[in-house]
C-alpha cells in the first residue's frame, strides 16, 4: 500500500489521520496564547520567565511544526506506512504532556526543583528522533539521514536546555544549539521544497524557471552548517560572525537563482521566498551582530531568524501542505493574505523594536499582538479543514 493510499484508507478520527493535522492545529493554537502570555508577565512582573517563553517557542512551538511536517513527509521520502491513528495520537499526547508540565513550571516556583517536568518534556522529541531514524534506516532513506541527525540534535538540545537551566544557569548554549538545528532545517527543507513548488507553478505557466539544485547549493549549507555550529558554541569569535555574514550572503545568492519576484501572482509560492528572505537576512544580522555588536545587538538577528525565519517559513509551509494534504486547491483566498501580512509584520516589529531601543516596549506589544493575532488567524481559517475528512474522500 502507497502512502497516499494508506492515509485514504484510515477510518478513525480525522485530526489523527496524518501527522500535519494535530501537531499544525495545536501547535498554532499554543503559539497564539504563549507569546501573549509571557508578554503579559513580563511587563507586569508575573511568574512566565523569559526561559519559558524561548523554550515553548523554540522547542514547544516550532519542534512541534517540524514534527507535524515530518512525519507526514518522511513517508512520502521512504516509502514506508505513515504515523497515523493510535500511535499518532500517543505522539501528540507526549507533546501536549511537555506543554503543560512546562507550564506548571512557569507558574509553581515549587515544580522547578523537580525533574519530572523536564523529563516529561523531553520525551517527546527523543520519540519523534526513533521514529526518523526507524523510517530513514528500515527505508533505505540515506539521503535524508542529515534529517534524522539534526532531529536528534534537538531533542538533546531540549534536554540539555533543562539541566543548563536545573544547574541555575540560562541555558544559552542549548538555546543557540536549538535555533542553529531549526535554522539548518530550513535551509535545508526549505531550500528543497520552494525551488520545486516554484517550478511546479512555473511549468503550468510557462514561466522563468529556478536553477537546478547542484554544487553552490552544497557549499551554501557546508558554510551554513560552519556559521551556525561556530555560533552556537562561540557566539562572540570573529570567525563565526565572518562565517554566518558569509552564509547570509550565499543564500542571498541562492534565494535570487529561484526567481521569486516571477511568483508574485501565488502567495502561496512567493510566501516561501519571502521566508528564506528572512532566513538569510537573520544570518547577515547575526553575523553583523558579532562583528559589530555596539550596532547590531545579537537579539536583532536572533528575532530575525525566530520571528521572521521560523515564523513566515511555518506558516508557508503549514497553509500550503495543509491545503494539499486536506484535498484543497493549492490556491491563496483571503485567509492566506491576512495571515501572511499579520506574521511579516509580527516579524518586521520585532526586530526594530531591538533596533531602536527607545521603543522597545511599545514595539514588543505590537509584535506580539500580531504574532498571535497570525495564528490564530491560521487556527480559525484551517480549523475546520484540520478536523474534517479530506475533501472527495469515500
Amino acid at each position: 500500500m502507497s502512502t497516499a493510499a494508506a492515509i485514504r484508507a484510515y477510518r478513525g478520527p480525522a485530526l489523527f489521520s496524518v501527522g500535519l493535522r494535530p501537531f499544525y492545529l495545536f501547535s498554532a493554537l499554543w503559539s497564539a496564547i504563549a507569546a501573549p502570555l509571557w508578554v503579559y508577565a513580563f511587563l507586569s512582573g508575573g511568574p512566565v520567565g523569559l526561559g519559558w517563553h524561548v523554550h515553548e517557542m523554540l522547542f514547544g512551538y516550532a519542534g512541534g511544526i517540524i514534527v507535524g511536517f515530518l512525519l507526514t513527509a518522511v513517508p512520502n521520502w521512504t516509502g514506508r506506512l505513515p504515523v497515523v491513528g493510535w500511535p499518532l495520537a500517543l505522539l501528540f499526547s507526549l507533546w501536549l504532556a511537555g506543554r503543560a508540565a512546562m507550564l506548571t513550571v512557569a507558574l509553581n516556583a515549587d515544580a522547578a526543583a523537580a525533574a519530572w517536568p523536564a523529563v516529561i518534556d523531553s520525551l517527546f522529541l527523543f520519540a519523534m528522533a526513533g521514529v526518523i531514524w526507524r523510517e530513514v534506516l528500515t527505508g533505505r532513506n540515506w539521503r535524508n539521514i542529515p534529517v534524522a541527525i539534526m532531529v536528534t540534535v534537538l531533542a538533546l538540545a531540549n534536554a540539555g536546555f533543562h539541566l543548563e537551566a536545573g544547574a541555575g544557569g540560562v541555558a544559552n548554549l542549548s538555546t543557540r544549539l536549538g535555533l542553529a538545528v531549526v535554522t539548518l532545517l530550513i535551509a535545508l527543507i526549505g531550500g528543497r521544497v520552494t525551488p520545486s513548488f516554484t517550478r511546479n507553478w512555473q511549468l503550468k505557466r510557462g514561466g522563468p524557471l529556478p536553477a537546478v539544485t547542484g554544487r553552490f547549493d552544497m557549499i551554501t549549507l557546508i558554510v551554513t552548517t560552519a556559521g551556525l555550529v561556530a555560533w552556537s558554541f562561540a557566539p562572540t569569535h570573529p570567525a563565526a560572525g565572518a562565517t554566518l555574514l558569509t552564509a547570509g550572503v550565499l543564500n542571498l545568492i541562492r534565494l535570487a537563482r529561484w526567481r521569486g519576484m516571477a511568483t508574485l501572482a501565488e502567495p502561496l509560492v512567493w510566501i516561501l521566498h519571502l521566508g528564506y528572505l528572512w532566513l538569510a537576512s537573520g544570518l547577515v544580522l547575526l553575523g553583523l551582530s558579532v562583528g559589530m555588536p555596539a550596532h547590531v545587538l545579537p537579539s536583532v538577528g536572533v528575532h530575525a531568524l525566530t520571528a521572521g525565519a521560523i515564523g513566515v517559513m511555518t506558516l508557508a509551509v503549514m497553509t500550503r501542505s495543509a491545503r494539499g494534504h486536506t484535498g484543497r486547491p493549492l490556491t491563496s483566498g483571503t485567509i492566506e493574505i491576512v495571515i501572511y501580512g499579520l506574521i511579516n509584520a509580527a516579524a518586521l516589529t520585532r526586530v526594530v523594536g531591538g533596533l531602536v531601543p527607545s521603543a522597545y516596549h511599545p514595539l514588543l506589544i505590537v509584535s506580539v499582538g500580531l504574532w498571535s493575532a497570525a495564528f490564530l488567524a491560521f487556527v480559525v481559517g484551517y480549523g475546520p479543514m484540520l478536523l474534517t475528512p479530506r475533501l472527495g474522500k469515500a
